[in-house]
């Protein structure tokens, strides 16, 4: 079969040809339909210092997607051929203390699809019968591809609640639009976005944010009167990663606010410890979706009117990938899907 995949340690991928894998006994088959490009593929493709030591060569990449059960194996019991599958892209232990408990997103000894082991760029691929979910109602294939990084930002954005709450959120890529598309969808009073480029905010314009603001020309104190604000944001939603936007975030915080960080810096980086304090502001890291309730919420929100469609602003064929790739990594769009339809031609 035709996979996408690292196939030497250095920059680059290649579409080639791979044997087709085959389920095993408590696994799940796919024909992929759709895949979302993260920006781990990213890295991964430009073979980074992280990419260097994390994934060996070759790994077929993938971790966003969405396919249609084509075989099971013999222990499977709840997923059945025909059904239309998100993957979550975590596989756990299943046996440390977090996953006992019921908390597999805390598992300590997480491993990724698409990065640790062979993913979902491909036209085939197998998961464990626990990572799958199923979708139960009608969900356009492109939008189950994307239920990886939508976990992300329900994760984030229900970590505090948002009801009549000012709500700022830092960084308006695709998990950050998406993030506050579900604060304004879940009651919020004002949804604030920030970023430099003005593609993406344009885009958080599109999906219906308060105000968007381009922070390299406007400071978030000139801001408050425009939507009726005195003391800071309520609730705080840092996806970007970048100590500029955490730092502005915490200064612009109300006294008691709560914070949910899923933006990763790439170093670190001194923050105002003291106005923390001082304010009493909480600060939560986010990795991942909670398994499974994220995902009973994402389908609950889809099925209650959320459109996060807007969200996906280029789609290209799998034998497209390095124009794929290269749009993704342009930063002028949102999200970027791969269609794995149609590969015999």
């Amino acid at each position: 079969m035709k996979a996408l995949a690292k196939t030497t340690a250095g920059p680059g991928l290649e579409l080639t040809d791979v044997p087709e894998p085959e389920p095993g006994p408590t696994e799940i088959k796919l024909r992929v339909l759709r895949t979302g490009i993260c920006g781990t593929d990213l890295h991964i493709d430009s073979w980074d210092a992280w990419a260097e030591k994390t994934v060996t060569a070759p790994r077929v990449l993938g971790h966003e997607f969405a396919g249609e059960v084509v075989e099971i194996g013999s222990a499977v019991t709840k997923v059945k051929v025909g059904d239309l599958v998100s993957g979550e892209g975590h596989l756990v232990c299943g046996t440390c203390r977090n996953c006992r408990a019921g908390r597999r997103h805390l598992c300590a000894n997480t491993i990724g699809i698409g990065v640790h082991v062979d993913g979902a760029f491909a036209e085939y691929a197998v998961l464990p019968e626990s990572n799958a979910w199923v979708h139960t109602h009608p969900v356009d294939p492109d939008v189950a591809a994307i239920f990886d990084p939508f976990g992300n930002a329900v994760h984030t954005a229900l970590s505090f609640p948002v009801l009549g709450e000012d709500v700022l959120v830092t960084g308006a890529g695709p998990i950050g639009l998406m993030a506050a598309a579900v604060a304004k969808h879940a009651g919020a009073r004002n949804v604030a976005v920030t970023d430099i480029s003005p593609d993406r905010l344009d885009l958080a314009r599109k999906i219906g944010v308060d105000l968007a603001v381009d922070v390299s020309e406007t400071s978030l104190p000139e801001v408050y009167g425009e939507l009726g604000m005195c003391e800071g944001f309520d609730v705080g939603m840092e996806m970007s990663g970048q100590p500029s936007a955490l730092r502005e975030m915490i200064a612009n915080m109300t006294h008691g606010g709560r914070v949910a960080m899923l933006g990763l810096p790439s170093e670190e980086f001194a923050i105002d410890w003291s106005a923390v304090v001082l304010k009493m502001i909480t600060l939560k890291g986010i990795y991942g979706r909670e398994m499974f309730e994220t995902w009973y919420a994402m389908s609950v929100l889809l099925q209650g009117g959320l459109d996060i469609a807007p969200v996906i602003t280029h789609r290209y064929h799998c034998t497209e990938f390095a124009e794929a790739f290269a749009t993704a990594r342009g930063g002028k769009c949102g999200k970027v899907i791969l269609d794995w339809t149609g590969t015999e031609n």
